[in-house]
């Protein structure tokens, strides 16, 4: 077998095995603490990954390009606005190296446990759980030293080990570009049937720039496209009422790319101090501004996006 070291005892139950490191044969070879940290090879990981993800109904990515706009704050407020419906949602922070949805969810502290059935993840709610390599650190401030293969390996077990039961909705959020930690997700859950990416962006160019990379991306691994979110999207002084562009739509902002590309843009948010200022103290900013237009432009998109996977399930 291609997979046993040419050092391995007799019965060696071989590197992409579940088993190894782990067998009786293992023991006293000195492969054995190699075989351990070793996740096993994909074809094993999809399978099993597979049969864990068979109790999730739907499974969204929520992905950009471009870093620092809001796709960790989409995510986590998606989660809350359908859990907040009666859906029994999962978030998953998949950004290893910035890890920033246990602040955001007010879990900062918080520990994973492991169980028989793998490892349990932080419930914020009775049908809210969240899952974050934050979790592991010993310190908020610890940083992820890591190269392409451990991170892989660390989203890998994260979809294999994780127990989350029966859920209507799996939110991935995962860190900017278009590399390992993408690629990592879409293959491990191609057989599981991904229902799409929702793509955040901000609306000045430079932005839509790295946007488009992450759209052609998409089409590349057949990833469909729910549709994209223009984030801060202008901002409303409380006082004077007046509407002013942070970020000015320099080439037409998200709705002319969505028009170009034709792919539906799913709304825009306002850009509101009270968001940020919400996930500082993780709180919902949902619940704690219930009639602003930020929340309004929410509860929309999180509408069409349920439509989208209740149409195309």
């Amino acid at each position: 077998m291609a997979d046993v070291p040419e050092d391995a005892p007799q019965h060696c139950p071989g590197t992409t095995s579940i088993e190894a490191g782990k067998g009786s044969a293992c023991q006293g070879c000195p492969n054995q603490a190699l075989c351990v940290s070793t996740p096993p090879g994909p074809v094993l990981a999809i399978e099993e990954i597979n049969e864990k993800m068979s109790l999730v109904k739907h499974k969204i990515l929520v992905i950009s390009g471009k870093g620092g706009v809001g796709k960790s704050t989409f995510s986590a407020l998606l989660a809350h606005n359908l859990a907040d419906e009666g859906k029994q949602v999962a978030l998953l922070d998949v950004d290893v190296c910035g890890p920033s949805i246990p602040k955001m969810m007010g879990l900062e502290g918080e520990q994973v446990h492991q169980s028989g059935s793998g490892w349990s993840p932080v419930y914020l709610e009775d049908n809210l759980a969240v899952m974050s390599v934050g979790f592991l650190l010993c310190s908020p401030d610890d940083a992820v030293i890591w190269r392409g293969p451990k991170k892989n390996g660390m989203i890998q077990q994260f979809l294999r080990d994780v127990d989350w039961g029966e859920v209507d909705y799996l939110i991935v959020d995962t860190p900017p570009g278009t590399s390992d930690e993408h690629l990592t997700v879409v293959q491990y859950l191609s057989a599981s049937c991904i229902d799409g990416a929702v793509i955040i962006t901000t609306p000045q160019e430079v932005s839509l720039q790295d946007v488009r990379k992450e759209i052609n991306f998409c089409r590349k691994v057949k990833l469909q496209i729910i549709g994209v979110v223009e984030n801060m999207s202008g901002f409303k002084c409380p006082n004077c009422k007046t509407e002013s562009h942070i970020f000015p739509p320099t080439t037409g902002g998200a709705e002319q790319m969505c028009s170009d590309f034709g792919i539906p843009l799913l709304g825009k948010i306002p850009l509101d101090p009270a968001i940020g200022k919400s996930c500082d103290y993780g709180k919902s900013y949902l619940a704690e501004v219930q009639d602003s237009p930020g929340v309004l432009s929410y509860r929309n998109i999180t509408q069409r996006i349920k439509e989208y996977c209740n149409t195309n399930h």
